[in-house]
């Protein structure tokens, strides 16, 4: 299936799909792939957002609003990213988690990934209606998604113990 369309099957059956990526084997870049997809989709989020701040408060022009956004969403947040995938490994160890670091990392870059719908809405949000009732709801709809794909995905990654052979 295609990169998008097992985004929008993720967004019915997360566990299915998340289970489907750990069968095909661990492969760093793909799981690269993911985290950096999904920090450049946030990152292009940022902008509507962004404009706004900057037509608001002229002090700081946009191109330095969008370079700041650009250091942060491409440089820091994969560092982040990594460590904190390491550390939701090793805080599942002790509840008898049974995964890799990889499907750790896996279930945390893929979640990001899956969450750019919510994202980009909250970025369309933010920069078109500004801050109110409508931004709240959004912003609390995209923790909701994310943290429901990660803990799904986290899951089953660490109860994951390989491709099931057929009987």
């Amino acid at each position: 299936m295609s990169l998008t369309g097992d985004i929008a099957a993720t967004w019915r059956s997360p566990r299915r799909v998340m289970r489907k990526l750990l069968d095909m084997g661990q492969r760093e870049d793909r799981a690269l792939f993911f985290l950096m997809l999904a920090c450049g989709l946030i990152f292009v989020s940022q902008w509507p957002l962004l404009s706004r701040q900057a037509y608001l408060d002229p002090s700081v022009p946009l191109d330095a609003r969008i370079g700041g956004a650009l250091f942060a969403w491409i440089l820091w947040m994969p560092i982040f990213a990594y460590i904190l995938a390491a550390i939701s490994h090793l805080l599942a160890m002790p509840f008898g988690g049974k995964g890799s670091w990889y499907s750790a990392r896996l279930a945390l870059f893929w979640s990001m990934l899956c969450a750019t719908p919510a994202w980009l809405l909250y970025g369309l949000v933010s920069g078109f209606i500004g801050p109110g009732p409508a931004q709240t709801a959004t912003g609390a709809i995209l923790a909701v998604v994310f943290l429901g794909f990660w803990t799904i995905a986290l899951r089953e990654a660490e109860t994951y113990t390989g491709v099931e052979q057929p009987q």
